[in-house]
């Protein structure tokens, strides 16, 4: 073999030494880019600020917000006419959730605080036909008629025990069952207010 062929051989042999020492140098610098980048991702984890973001269909109409303002923030959800239907929201005296029906008259509110729970049906006028209450002293059942009237209430107290008094279309008490630390009771009132009949 010449010196000339020597030399070519040695000439490949370098070349085809940096291609793969500038193949592992490119593969190394890809691998230390990723994992500095995992680590600035672990370090500051992304996050993005804002008061109020807002949703929309395909058609622009908006469809979900989220914002906070001086009361605290809310949750609004719309259905495809823009109509409100829902919000969550959280407040001083704390979370709540309110239902809308398509009229926009508000159908369920369920809250919840200090005292303790609430949740309130309402009829299609907006009146309110049922509400349900659990608090420290005890917990209660209402339902009203057509006209927002009372007319039946259950109710069970820590202290003292459970009654169960029933209403006229007037709003008048006229019986009442009640068990307590003596034993049961049933009065009938008359449209005065009146005992009728008392057991025992």
């Amino acid at each position: 073999m010449t010196v000339e062929e020597r030399l070519g051989n040695l000439e490949r042999e370098l070349a085809r030494s940096k291609r793969q020492n500038l193949r592992l140098a490119i593969g190394g610098a890809v691998v230390m880019a990723c994992v500095a980048t995992l680590l600035a991702a672990w370090s500051r984890p992304a996050e993005v600020r804002a008061r109020s973001l807002v949703l929309v269909d395909e058609s622009g109409t908006e469809r979900a917000s989220l914002l906070v303002d001086k009361h605290g923030p809310a949750l609004r959800l719309l259905d495809k006419k823009g109509n409100l239907r829902a919000v969550l929201a959280v407040d001083k005296d704390g979370p709540g959730l309110d239902l809308f029906d398509e009229k926009d008259n508000l159908g369920v509110v369920l809250g919840a605080n200090m005292d303790g729970a609430v949740l309130a049906l309402a009829d299609e006028n907006g009146k309110t036909a049922a509400s349900l209450v659990a608090i420290k002293e005890g917990s209660g059942l209402r339902l009203a008629d057509k006209n927002g009237n009372t007319r039946a209430k259950l109710a069970t107290n820590n202290m003292d025990g459970s009654g169960l008094d029933l209403f006229d279309e007037k709003g008048n008490l006229r019986s009442g069952l009640a068990v307590g630390k003596g034993g049961p009771v049933l009065d009938l009132f008359d449209e005065d207010d009146k005992v009728t009949w008392k057991a025992p």
